[in-house]
């Protein structure tokens, strides 16, 4: 059963993840807020300190991602490389969403190649930064309905097709796509490959101006004719009707509680500042007394920080199923949908009960409560993740409950 303790082993890294947010990316967290669409070049040489830290076999701070070992003997309790890479992203996001998702090698295509790629092609792609490239201008959250195709020609594959809403699309070294092998055969034949920058045929058409992360490139892709070696497809490229859509949603069980991380450590850093500022007011929040007996303003934060303890420990356990091995699909997306949820409704409201100073750029309590609504959309809007918990939980198919 999960220990709510910190693991002890965890502690080093969450420091260090603390100092980096603290000492790196927090003071530069409005510089690039301003200056949307420029690279933080800050990042490079912090770039190297996470590589080590995510070689170091246990996870590390950045937004990586954890692979499973199946063949790990699975005997007592485990808090691993998924747990870890949690808890470091919590910290990081503390400090700045848009500046962990600018991190090279540190993509959410890097999550997906951790997922269902080989010996060889993790071993290939180690060094690689990877974008994920999943969204098309006809298909939003149903990833089932990609109509982006790959087609066999000798020994590549020739991807034709366009993606949208691409983070950290053309600062990349590569981006992982997602492509139908045949639409006849439905989402058994999606697959997902890696192409690298340079490849013909594969072309950034402009990035996207956002509400938030602006630290963070937003790319439109397009591929024609874009033809990939087919060592690039990750996995098997066997299309298997019974499994479905199982290989490629692997990487929604890695990136989801990953997510719900971001928005966990973006919900604290507001709290911690909203605490902050109410107590110069003189509002003590009182954990003795009941929220109905306390100022207005103390019984409001209470109930966010509720809140924020439930999104919290539900991210968590997704984290530590699986590194113990254990199907956790339907409670990444219960982390996911609990914590993008939360993070919006509690940064507003922090805007909300610090008055005009919450609405200024004076704080970056404004600039938080824009990043936040972007944590409840990507992997998966709140209603995606509400619609795959209650196909869970009821035991129906996807065809049964849409």
């Amino acid at each position: 059963m999960i220990n709510l303790e910190t693991p002890k082993k965890a502690r080093a890294l969450i420091n260090q993840a603390y100092q980096a947010a603290s000492e790196v990316l927090r003071p530069i967290s409005r510089k690039y807020d301003r200056a949307e669409h420029e690279y933080p070049v800050e990042l490079d040489m912090f770039a190297a300190v996470l590589d080590g830290l995510n070689s170091s076999g246990e996870g590390g701070a950045g937004a990586q991602g954890v692979r499973r070992d199946e063949k790990e003997k699975a005997t007592g309790n485990r808090n691993g490389g998924n747990l870890a890479t949690v808890l470091g992203a919590i910290e990081m996001c503390w400090g700045d969403v848009g500046l962990l998702l600018s991190m090279p090698r540190q993509g959410l295509g890097n999550a997906a190649i951790a997922s269902v790629a080989n010996d060889e092609q993790l071993k290939r792609f180690a060094k690689t930064w990877a974008a994920m490239a999943i969204t098309e201008p006809g298909t939003g959250s149903d990833s089932a309905n990609i109509t982006t195709t790959a087609t066999e020609d000798g020994d590549s594959y020739v991807l034709n097709g366009e993606k949208i809403f691409v983070t950290a699309g053309d600062r990349a070294d590569a981006v992982v796509v997602w492509a139908t092998l045949d639409k006849s055969l439905g989402r058994a034949a999606i697959k997902s490959f890696v192409v690298e920058k340079g490849t013909p045929g594969f072309e950034v058409v402009r990035l996207e101006h956002k509400l938030g992360i602006r630290a963070s490139d937003t790319a439109v892709l397009r591929f024609d004719n874009c033809r990939v070696p087919k060592e690039n497809l990750l996995g098997s490229p066997e299309i298997n009707t019974s499994k479905g859509f199982a290989g490629v949603m692997q990487t929604f069980d890695n990136t989801r509680p990953l997510v719900a991380a971001m928005a966990v450590g973006l919900a604290r850093a507001a709290l911690e500042e909203t605490a902050k500022i109410l107590a110069e007011a003189g509002v003590v929040v009182d954990y003795d007394r009941p929220a109905h007996h306390q100022h207005a303003a103390a019984a409001t934060y209470l109930e966010l920080e509720a809140d924020y303890e439930a999104a919290y420990l539900l991210t968590l356990e997704s984290a530590w199923m699986a590194d113990n091995r254990k199907p956790n699909s339907l409670q990444a997306s219960m982390a996911k949908a609990k914590a993008g949820r939360s993070v919006v409704e509690i940064t507003l409201k922090c805007v909300e009960l610090i008055g005009t100073l919450g609405y200024t750029e004076d704080m970056l309590l404004e600039k938080w409560a824009r990043d936040s609504k972007i944590l409840d959309i990507f992997e998966g809007t709140q209603q995606i993740q509400q619609l795959i918990v209650a196909r869970r939980l009821l035991g129906k198919t996807s065809a049964e409950l849409k």
